[in-house]
């Protein structure tokens, strides 16, 4: 009976070491993990992240997939919370047992889901997270973007070689660890390359009321103000600023980038207003109007940065995989650290040795509405 018992357990133990090893990927498909914010108030952000994903994913598999295997994404909605982001990465490794996990596109999603990738070593590629905390949680966190020191310097040179401002002020989201992050390295620059921050005010993601904040920069008589912070409050300041009088061109990074940004009164409010970001629609790149033709077929809408960006994450880890010739989390994660020159539809990324991507950015004009290249920026 003994024998009988402890045969049992390891029929058991083997069956249950079998399963697993099918669900990450033994059996006839890989499985890929996505967390993002595709309801909320930043829903643009995820749906955009999903989209491109899963182009790059029926790409794979249309040209055979990856290690005579189909590729198959699990995606969880994070709702935009970092603790629902917390939820969703746990579920995603210990429940549906992903070889690698796509997210988040912000920064304090990022932070809340990669220490629980790092834990269990699962390599993790975020899209679209500018804030250098991301990549320093561990050797198993990526990102295909740049990063919040490089894009302060990009919009710190825009400023002063063609605005040509030396007096800004700054308007701050306090509860947004992107804005803060990029409030202070801005600031660094900007004051290093001889301007002043003349003000800083700060507001809270949601707040409906900015007008305290713009009549004490307005006060202060700026050439221009930056404002770190997402689509979802910019419009609204800008509506706003415009409102009390101030005039002065108003510019930011790339959480500006969404469709929804110069919606109703913010097209005229923002006119004439710049930001920072990842890739321009009108760069003639046969590679970007290449996605941006099976976007639109695909989605019957015009791709944005953050639609580039995980299609990007997508083709890397792929990458990564095929040159690993394995599963292994290990082996994938040491491939991904070797990624150099590899050709994306937002340029070349190479990954170095803080696991964070060097690439040039772009500046962005508002024309009529409209996101209209004005200048790219090199690293």
């Amino acid at each position: 009976m003994k024998k009988l018992f402890f045969g049992s357990l390891t029929i058991l133990a083997a069956s249950f070491i079998m399963f697993s090893a099918c669900n990450k990927g033994g059996g006839n498909e890989i499985l890929i993990g996505e967390y993002g914010s595709l309801t909320g108030s930043e829903a643009t952000f995820g749906i955009s992240s999903t989209n491109g994903l899963k182009l790059a994913i029926e790409e794979c598999n249309n040209n055979g997939g990856l290690l005579n295997k189909k590729v198959k994404l699990i995606t969880y909605d994070d709702q935009g919370k970092p603790s629902e982001a917390q939820t969703v990465v746990q579920r995603l490794i210990k429940n549906d047992n992903v070889i690698a996990v796509i997210g988040e596109v912000a920064s304090s999603r990022s932070k809340a889901g990669a220490p629980i990738c790092q834990q269990n070593k699962i390599p993790m590629i975020s899209p679209a997270s500018t804030n250098p905390e991301v990549t320093a949680i561990g050797d198993y966190v990526f990102r295909v973007c740049f990063i919040d020191p490089f894009q302060a310097t990009v919009l710190t040179k825009f400023a002063v070689n063609s605005l040509k401002v030396k007096r800004v002020a700054i308007l701050k989201d306090v509860k947004n660890a992107y804005s803060t992050g990029l409030a202070e390295f801005f600031e660094k620059e900007f004051k290093a390359a001889g301007g002043e921050i003349i003000e800083v005010q700060s507001y809270s993601a949601g707040d409906k009321d900015f007008k305290a904040q713009l009549t004490a920069i307005k006060s202060k008589n700026p050439e221009a103000i930056f404002i770190p912070g997402y689509y979802t409050d910019v419009g609204l300041i800008a509506i706003q600023a415009r409102e009390i009088g101030i005039t002065v061109p108003l510019f930011g990074g790339d959480g500006w980038e969404s469709e929804k940004l110069t919606e109703g009164k913010a097209k005229d409010a923002l006119e004439g207003c710049y930001f920072s970001t990842h890739v321009s629609t009108e760069n003639p790149d046969p590679a970007v109007q290449n996605f941006i033709k099976k976007y639109k077929e695909k989605y019957n809408m015009m791709p944005d940065a953050m639609s580039f960006l995980s299609y990007d994450a997508g083709l890397i880890l792929f990458d990564a995989i095929k040159r690993a010739g394995s599963l292994e989390s290990e082996k994938i994660k040491n491939e991904l650290a070797r990624t150099k020159d590899f050709a994306g539809v937002t340029g070349k990324i190479s990954i170095n040795e803080q696991r964070n991507a060097i690439k040039p950015a772009v500046i962005l004009e508002i024309k009529g509405g409209q996101f209209k290249y004005k200048e790219t920026i090199q690293p």
